[in-house]
């Protein structure tokens, strides 16, 4: 079983960052989804594909799949730039 430990990012359409300080533990799909036959729905077998595990450190998530002898990938969050701006300039005149 393999699984992804990544810490999600902010959504595009809010500003703010409710969510983003947990580590999440996602299993990969071992199968492709397929069309159920009979009424059309998509997917597969796989009920650890639904399963979401959320941490509240790094070293959490780790130490839960290596317990459990599951296969992970880290994912490291990208360093977020903060520019600070002042609302005076957007009056600065730049030539």
């Amino acid at each position: 079983m393999q699984a992804r430990i990544y810490q999600p990012a902010k959504t595009a359409v809010q500003s703010g960052r409710f969510r983003t300080k947990s580590w999440i533990v996602e299993f990969e799909p071992r199968s492709r989804q397929e069309a159920d036959h009979l009424i059309g729905w998509i997917g597969n077998g796989e009920t650890e594909r639904q399963l979401t595990l959320r941490f509240a450190s790094q070293e959490q998530a780790i130490a839960y799949c290596e317990k459990n002898g599951i296969d992970y990938t880290l994912s490291l969050p990208h360093a977020r730039i903060v520019r600070p701006k002042a609302y005076a300039d957007n009056f600065i005149r730049r030539t």
